[in-house]
């Protein structure tokens, strides 16, 4: 199957927090890519893959950089599709640093942004899918299915604290 999502980090060092979106989306069935392209390093490759994307079927961008974390940004810039950024831990401050450049995007070129890390990535990847529900039905009714879910475990979980807190 042809990918529907792109997932791009700016360092194969990423790979451990950007593979919980990989298998968000698995989850879901929609087949991803994953690349390492840096920002910094090769924007040449980043701007060529930003602006063909969307010719190769990709119909969400998801971006994990840390540091200066401009690959979002940069994604953005040069297409139209969606793009999530995913800010990760890689200097002394703990993601910070990479958060609010990912998240201060100029008028015009939006990244919508998750938190930082293994939980972001997770989210980014369910997002991406929120996104491509909008127009697949069989997608969505995947969502409500995943959402009911989550609920249930919430609920089992409380019925086994409530069964503890009784004991005691």
């Amino acid at each position: 199957m042809k990918p529907r999502v792109a997932i791009l980090m700016g360092s194969d060092s990423d790979l451990d927090v950007m593979q919980e979106a990989l298998e968000a989306l698995k989850e879901f069935g929609i087949p991803a890519e994953i690349h390492a392209l840096s920002a910094h390093r090769t924007p040449h490759d980043v701007a060529q893959f930003a602006t063909n994307a969307e010719s190769a079927g990709i119909e969400v961008m998801i971006c994990g950089a840390g540091g200066a974390a401009h690959l979002a940004g940069v994604v953005a810039a040069h297409t139209t599709l969606p793009v999530i950024g995913v800010p990760i831990s890689a200097t002394s401050l703990g993601g910070f640093d990479a958060l609010l450049s990912t998240v201060q995007m100029p008028p015009g070129i939006p990244v919508a942004t998750v938190a930082v890390g293994k939980f972001g990535a997770r989210n980014a990847g369910i997002l991406a899918v929120q996104i491509m529900a909008r127009g697949d039905i069989s997608l969505r009714s995947k969502l409500t299915q995943f959402k009911k879910d989550l609920a249930e475990k919430v609920r089992e979980k409380d019925r086994k604290l409530q069964e503890r807190l009784a004991q005691k």
